[in-house]
């Protein structure tokens, strides 16, 4: 079992920057964010591995946001720079500690928090 635990969020004017943090109670295989616009489906924002720190974005944030690990703390980053209004949704932190054909499976995620970007 692992718990999550995020911080970081708020309201930010378009072209601003946030950073969101997500402790885990343990290690893991890898662990990533994801977000949710109201009336969407939650979608993949970025991800990484722990043991390597090989990362993945999602092309919409590309040159835009950057995942980072802090191994002392066991805890991800996710630095959002250049935000825009289409941005806004909830993110919310996810932990794997495993993949099934090279897929991380995503059991465990965080309670979310808000991030809105105003005109």
């Amino acid at each position: 079992q692992v718990q999550l635990v995020e911080s970081g969020g708020g309201l930010v004017q378009a072209g601003g920057s946030l950073r969101l943090s997500c402790a885990a109670s343990g290690r893991t295989y890898a662990m990533g964010w994801f977000r949710q616009a109201s009336g969407q489906e939650r979608e993949f924002v970025a991800a990484i591995r722990w043991s390597s720190g090989s990362t993945l974005s999602a092309d919409s944030v590309k040159g835009r946001f950057t995942i980072s690990r802090d191994n002392a703390e066991n805890s991800v980053s996710l630095q959002m720079n250049s935000l825009k209004p289409e941005d806004t949704a909830v993110y919310s932190c996810a932990a794997a500690l495993g993949v099934i054909h090279g897929l991380p499976q995503w059991d465990y995620w965080g309670q979310g928090t808000q991030v809105t970007v105003s005109f």
